[in-house]
């Protein structure tokens, strides 16, 4: 048996595999914005909550 027989019609079925999950990936949004996750390592972190001033500390002191 000729090894072509096996490795071209894979080699088709992979790249049809290639470019069926990018043309999924393309209509599902993944490349709808690439700049945005760049720029956001430069920007500052929002503070995830806020310690309430008049709130008793959780230790207490004897």
């Amino acid at each position: 048996m000729n090894v072509l027989y096996v490795l071209v019609p894979l080699a088709l079925g992979l790249a049809l595999v290639g470019v069926a999950a990018f043309r999924w990936a393309v209509r599902d949004g993944q490349f709808d914005d690439v700049d945005t996750p760049a720029l956001r390592v430069l920007l500052d972190d929002e503070p995830t909550g806020r310690r309430d001033a008049s709130a008793s500390p959780s230790t207490s002191r004897s």
